[in-house]
């Protein structure tokens, strides 16, 4: 989800972090929009018109001592809320399986500005940092999660930070108790750990104007203002010499090689390492609804892996069979169009044997998949509903007899009332960093005004991925999803990623797969396997470094 921990439209793959969801509800924390794009591409050249006009340098600016106009443009600009609390640093002593954490937190924000000085907009973090550590050596990790709309309280309490709020389990409770544990697969044993929450999650905020706000709320707005923040961050903190890696979550994932881009070729940062979770590659590549064959091709692997997972682990090894008809005979026979009953028949009955699914339901489907349709008929005969983000977690349906579906997600809804606060436990009682006004888990509203950009194409980042590996031959990337995930599913990116060039002598971009949905990290043994291969990209990231004298 954590996105992100989400927002294109989901005739076939929107929870996120995608098939055609009615409720803002069930779409995925990467890409809520998929209704909504439709519109926004209509509205685009016309609303562009009105966008703010700025420098994508102003938002780099630190702030400057202010006479007396800038604060009277201050006042006037700034809405009348209560002003966030300066930063509050902490130090604690975690005690681990084999060994003891001793550690700096510091919770606070970033204000960043405009040329003039006048303030734009407030930026939160929590950064954890090793006590009694070699800064220049030590590495440092920023994370944001997805939505876009979505905080970075999912890959901070449920798989990255030093404390852990235990979800594991086949259902999840909105009354499950919010008590965290010592993490004992954190990252901060071989990396520091900045969270950063974009303008409009958490408590950051927008407190430039409308025009602002817009700006922000965009595509290329929102990584100019993150790549301010890690700036700022880097030489405030006195960390520019340190080993830099990213790891982001669904559109936080695909905020990844956007962010190493730019950094690159506009601030002078270079990511050592980018860890792109359930994430999304390429937007219009599964915004085409149950019509385009590569979408079905993309789902199915999913929902073998699914009907496997009923009997025994689930591997990339077993799902072979399934991968192989699905980039196959699956994609042939699609092509060849509902005018070929040959080849429905074909997919239908091999749809249904490889899913599990009722071969009735397949036949009518004409082979095709439609995500919501999936997860009311999955456990149809025991009236249940499974997670978009995991067909494993099921929850009952609330309208068992109704003709049009009507349900919160299982994973993505289910949790938010537990982790919302856990987190704000955590900042107020833990960081004593003691804010006042809501904390935005998971911001509906700034999901649905999200500027996707103009053209009749939705935004990819593949070719910026492809510059940033192509430019630092040393930069290590680790994709890594869930089986049961259909909102963002593997073998999309699977798909997409086998289109790279080889970009030199060494693999430097890999593909890791675990047991659960979008959040796999949720699973203990997922989370476990996952921080060892994430260990590993950054000690072959740091020995390439060390090879080249840096």
């Amino acid at each position: 989800m954590t996105a992100g921990k989400g927002t294109l439209t989901h005739e076939v793959f929107i929870a996120g972090k995608l098939a055609t969801l009615p409720r803002l509800s069930s779409f995925p924390k990467a890409t809520r929009i998929k209704a909504m794009l439709r519109a926004f591409r209509l509205l685009t050249s016309a609303a562009l018109s009105l966008s703010l006009v700025m420098p994508l340098a102003v938002l780099a600016q630190e702030r400057q001592p202010q006479n007396e106009q800038q604060e009277a443009r201050r006042s006037r600009s700034e809405p009348q809320t209560q002003a966030l609390p300066p930063e509050s640093v902490t130090r604690h002593t975690l005690e681990l399986p084999g060994r003891r954490l001793e550690f700096i937190a510091t919770a606070g924000h970033l204000t960043l500005t405009d040329q003039q000085g006048a303030p734009q907009a407030e930026i939160g973090f929590v950064a954890y940092t090793k006590e009694n550590a070699d800064a220049a050596s030590r590495p440092v990790t920023f994370a944001v999660n997805g939505g876009p709309g979505a905080s970075s309280a999912y890959l901070h309490l449920l798989a990255v930070g030093p404390w852990l709020l235990p979800l594991d389990g086949p259902a999840i409770s909105p009354s499950a108790s919010p008590a965290l544990v010592p993490n004992a697969e954190t990252w901060l044993d071989f990396t520091d750990l900045v969270f950063i929450d974009p303008p409009g999650t958490g408590y950051s905020r927008v407190i430039g104007g409308d025009q602002v706000r817009e700006r922000f709320y965009s595509v290329q707005g929102d990584i100019d203002g993150l790549a301010a923040f890690v700036m700022r961050w880097l030489k405030e903190k006195g960390r520019l010499t340190s080993p830099k890696f990213f790891v982001g979550e669904s559109y936080g994932g695909f905020r990844g090689p956007l962010l190493a881009q730019k950094l690159q070729s506009d601030q002078g940062i270079g990511f050592s390492g980018l860890v792109l979770v359930s994430p999304v590659l390429d937007f219009d590549w599964l915004d085409q609804g149950a019509g385009a064959p590569w979408v079905n091709a993309a789902l199915l692997p999913s929902l073998a892996a699914t009907a496997q997972s009923r009997k025994g682990p689930v591997s990339r090894e077993s799902l072979r069979e399934a991968e192989a008809y699905a980039s196959g005979e699956y994609l042939v026979d699609l092509m060849r169009g509902l005018q070929d009953k040959e080849a429905v028949g074909r997919m239908s009955r091999r749809v249904a044997e490889l899913s599990g699914l009722d071969p009735e339901l397949t036949r009518r489907s004409a082979g095709r998949i439609d995500m919501r349709m999936i997860q009311r008929e999955l456990r149809r005969a025991s009236s249940e509903i499974v997670s978009a983000y995991d067909t494993n977690v099921a929850t009952a349906d609330p309208n068992p007899t109704s003709q049009s579906p009507r349900f919160e997600d299982p994973v993505l809804d289910a949790m938010t009332a537990p982790l919302s606060s856990a987190i704000i436990h955590l900042m107020t009682d833990t960081l004593n960093y003691k804010a006042e006004g809501r904390y935005n888990l998971l911001n509906g509203s700034l999901s649905g005004s999200w500027r996707w950009g103009n053209g009749r194409s939705g935004p990819e980042n593949l070719e910026e991925l492809r510059q940033a590996l192509a430019l630092d031959g040393k930069m290590r990337v680790l994709v890594t999803h869930g089986f049961t995930d259909l909102v963002t599913p593997y073998f999309a990116s699977k798909l997409l990623l086998d289109q790279l060039p080889d970009l030199g002598p060494q693999k430097r971009v890999a593909l890791s797969v675990y047991e659960g949905g979008h959040m796999f990290y949720s699973r203990q043994a997922s989370r476990q396997a996952f921080r060892t291969d994430v260990q590993r990209l950054f000690e072959e990231a740091l020995q390439a470094r060390a090879a080249n004298g840096d």
